[in-house]
């Protein structure tokens, strides 16, 4: 799939857990798994709101497109 979902790249750059990030932004952390390893087919523009205030981030900086 052309888009890479870099939301541990940002946990870690904010040093937060899975855990904790699952828990300020409402969502389950196998919920949260899913997104992280890219299995997700989609994402709730109110779930990438949360994951941006919460990583205090963009949603550029948390996805990424990549040609095949």
């Amino acid at each position: 799939m052309p888009i890479i979902v870099n939301l541990d790249v940002m946990m870690a750059k904010r040093k937060m857990s899975s855990g904790e990030l699952a828990e300020k932004i409402g969502i389950t952390q196998a919920n949260l798994s899913i997104l992280k390893t890219g299995k997700a087919k989609a994402v709730r523009f109110s779930t990438l709101e949360e994951i941006c205030k919460a990583l205090d981030c963009q949603p550029g900086d948390i996805l990424e497109y990549r040609k095949e």
